[in-house]
């Protein structure tokens, strides 16, 4: 969907350094090229010089006219999902990501459109149905290019209702209905820790952790006032990175400056986190935040060496003692690339159960939902391999020794950050008490502890 009210806009800003939004084919082609599924296995050096590492989903995307930029796109399950944000001031130079506000509202509404496609995608059907109904869809969620309704899924595909203005007219276009009975407040905290772990000297490791609060609010009225604090144990290191929802009326601007990019000093926002909001009908994602907690939950150390026919894999695991040892799942993978059918297997856990995956593959070490009083666990054994045969798992980067254990975990209410909803602080402008029920939880996400045996893809190595 093009918008010409914001082609109109982006003139008006940027003036001579727009770059116009070339046409849908040429647009789509380009596009392929960035996010390297067209000419992957090419070279281009536009694309992929050393200079140029993206570490986010804003792209600039080469055209006949110039740089487009930004572009905000990713691939999810076979499904790409982009929008072009209007920028709102000079391109020249480029102003930091943070500033610029049209990128967050973007990727609230691909994420909103993601989460309405995604559950049909294997129904080409009901997806080709659900694609057709986007159209219809966008014209309520975002009319003139600017995201009114984020979560699409609660819209009405059908055009009636499109015409029809609210009957109260200080009720907000995030509102799509309204709610009958008693009022109540679920709001929950998740929190996702991403890790890499090498066990060597001349290697930092890194771990990051992203939360996102979601919310629901059954609540009557047309625009009731909600205003929910997020609250941090004494001495934790502060909320970063901070996004809001478009229906948060307002926010001390210092908290949505505070970013990780810069290292920690004094003048960082430190709380407290309070956000006034009128709620949409549906649930939603009131903020995501990061912070730059100083441990990772579990420290790991992963060893494989090959000696002839056969590999000796050492695995130790330890819990940190400032994490809580109640797991809904904790587990760990061990796949073995580019070779065959695992043939022979001799181990010894300390704790927890080993298992062989049915494709014979890959291993799978259930720890359970508690580590031992030692917090501390290990794994140790020989494997031997049959005859590789197309079925079998291969990978570029993990060739050799050079090889990895993922760890899955769930721990329930807990966060690495100490963040929490104090239920006390939540206040409602509404008559009745409102039952608030609050929830919290860390998921591991993208946990690797890289053979220390042997080099591995880093993040960052020290000159």
């Amino acid at each position: 969907r093009r918008y010409p009210t914001v082609e109109l806009r982006a003139e008006t800003f940027n003036g001579s350094t727009r770059v116009p939004i070339p046409s849908d084919s040429a647009f789509l082609k380009a596009l392929l090229l960035e996010l390297r599924l067209e000419d992957e296995h090419l070279f281009v050096e536009q694309r992929d010089t050393c200079t140029r590492i993206n570490h986010s989903c804003v792209h600039s995307v080469s055209t006949a006219a110039g740089e487009l930029w930004p572009v905000l796109a990713f691939h999810k399950s076979g499904l790409i999902y982009a929008c072009v944000p209007l920028v709102e001031g000079s391109l020249e130079p480029r102003p930091p990501l943070l500033t610029v506000t049209g990128l967050s509202q973007g990727l609230a509404l691909l994420l909103g459109i993601m989460d309405y496609v995604s559950p049909s995608r294997k129904n080409e059907a009901e997806l080709s149905a659900k694609v057709g109904q986007l159209r219809t869809l966008l014209i309520q969620a975002c009319p003139l290019g600017t995201p009114l309704n984020t979560n699409i899924r609660s819209l009405n595909s059908s055009f009636e209702d499109i015409q029809e203005m609210p009957a109260d007219k200080e009720q907000p276009a995030w509102r799509s209905s309204t709610y009958k009975g008693k009022p109540q407040v679920n709001v929950c905290i998740t929190e996702k820790v991403k890790c890499m772990q090498y066990d060597q000297r001349d290697v930092v490791d890194t771990w990051q952790v992203y939360g996102a609060v979601n919310c629901k609010c059954d609540i009557e009225g047309s625009a009731p006032n909600v205003t929910l604090s997020l609250t941090l144990p004494t001495n934790a290191p502060p909320l970063q990175d901070i996004v809001v929802h478009h229906c948060v009326t307002s926010v001390d601007p210092a908290m949505l400056l505070s970013t990780s990019a810069e290292p920690l000093h004094d003048s960082v926002y430190s709380g407290p986190y309070k956000f006034p909001f009128i709620p949409p009908s549906d649930a939603f994602d009131l903020c995501y935040y990061t912070s730059q907690v100083p441990v990772p939950p579990i420290l790991g150390c992963y060893q494989l060496v090959e000696e002839g026919s056969q590999i000796k894999i050492t695995v130790n695991l330890k819990l940190h003692e400032s994490i809580k040892n109640s797991f809904e799942y904790c587990e760990a993978r061990i796949p073995f690339f580019n070779r065959g059918p695992i043939a022979q297997l001799e181990y010894k856990v300390s704790y927890g159960q080993l298992d062989l995956f049915r494709d014979k593959s890959l291993l799978v070490w259930v720890i359970g939902q508690k580590f031992p009083k030692s917090l501390e666990v290990s794994l140790t054994g020989t494997v031997s391999f049959g005859t590789a045969g197309k079925e079998h798992p291969t990978d570029f980067v993990c060739t050799g020794n050079t090889a990895y254990v993922k760890l899955y975990f769930r721990i329930p209410d807990f966060t690495l950050t100490g963040c929490y909803v104090d239920q006390h602080s939540v206040q409602i402008f509404v008559p009745g008490k409102p039952k608030i029920t609050a929830s919290r939880e860390l998921i591991s996400s993208d946990y690797y502890i890289w053979n220390s045996k042997a080099p591995a893809p880093m993040v960052f190595k020290p000159l």
